[in-house]
């Protein structure tokens, strides 16, 4: 199967409703479709993925109107279910809701819940539009690791398991969308992204979730987003020395001009310390340096009020190793 990077819209959606995958760009990363409403198209998705088949999709929306044909909203949290889509969609926003029998028990991983979103990229809406049904569209890569912000991300993945990439240039946000479930007028934050704590805090009492041993939706499993080469976790790294003959890369957050010199590459997620380009370079830079054949990756925190909350939570899970929980550096 030969994969081509192509901008032929027409083709996707032929693609798409002969029940093929097709890799589209959104808002946040790129993300591999399938009719939501076509189990044997969904379970291609986890194929190419080689995705394990507990791990639930989102599924995205044509328009609003597909909402309640996709969920049913508990009578107590409409008013507040549907708020939340009038500000946040289209958008990075995706909300947990009760399932109607509609979509595939495959695609919910046997859940009784759907992760629905409504995307803002127009490629994607273009597409979706057209095709005139709800897509399932997790990231275009390989389970587990570093999500693709840019066609050629996917390509470096999926190479030969699917047959079609359209090009929408790099991802605005760079990071998943934000996941939430509403119970009884409050919201529970599942998983950080572009639309953060204090902005959802504005509309509603807040929690932010733990992650349980059972995943509930996409992007809780407690090592996730990981590039190949080994990564680490560092306060600053201006201290830092490397061992002889060992190559060490920084994802550098703090001035790197200094620090340079220790290390073999260094990327610098943003030099003006501003968040939101932090996190539209942070898996364009993890994916730079897992390609130059490192011994490890030193990545520094980042503030973690507002967004660089959900960049903090992508490190985390990418450089989450059972085994040395107790030497990685703070």
């Amino acid at each position: 199967m030969k994969t081509e990077i192509s901008t032929d819209r027409t083709a996707a959606v032929e693609l798409l409703r002969k029940g093929e995958i097709v890799a589209l760009p959104t808002e946040t990363v790129y993300g591999l479709a399938a009719d939501a409403l076509n189990a044997i198209a969904v379970a291609k998705i986890f194929e190419a993925k080689e995705r394990p088949r507990f791990d639930p999709l989102i599924v995205h929306l044509p328009d609003r109107a597909w909402l309640e044909k996709v969920a049913d909203l508990p009578a107590q949290d409409r008013q507040l279910i549907l708020k939340l889509a009038h500000k946040f969609w289209p958008g990075p926003f995706t909300m947990v809701l009760p399932k109607r029998q509609i979509i595939p028990e495959i695609v919910t991983a046997g859940l009784d819940t759907v992760a629905v979103r409504f995307s803002a990229h127009p490629v994607f809406s273009e597409i979706i539009r057209e095709f005139g049904k709800p897509l399932a569209a997790p990231s275009a890569n390989r389970f587990g690791g570093v999500s693709p912000t840019a066609a050629q991300h996917v390509l470096d993945d999926l190479q030969d398991r699917i047959t079609l990439i359209i090009e929408g240039g790099p991802t605005a946000h760079g990071i998943e969308s934000t996941i939430v479930a509403i119970r009884d007028g409050k919201i529970d934050i599942l998983r950080r992204g572009p639309i953060t704590a204090e902005q959802l805090s504005e509309l509603a009492k807040i929690d932010v979730v733990a992650a349980g041993e059972k995943v509930s939706v996409p992007g809780q499993l407690p090592a996730h987003y990981a590039p190949k080469t080994r990564l680490r976790l560092i306060g600053d790294a201006k201290s830092f020395s490397p061992d002889k003959d060992q190559r060490v890369g920084l994802l550098a957050w703090n001035p790197a001009k200094s620090a340079k010199k220790n290390f073999a590459a260094v990327r610098c997620l943003s030099e003006r310390q501003d968040l939101r380009e932090a996190a539209a370079n942070l898996f364009r830079c993890l994916r730079e340096l897992d390609a130059l054949d490192l011994d490890v990756i030193l990545a520094e925190r980042v503030p973690s009020q507002g967004l660089g909350a959900a960049i903090l939570d992508r490190l985390r899970r990418g450089a989450h190793r059972p085994q040395d929980e107790q030497d990685t550096p703070e």
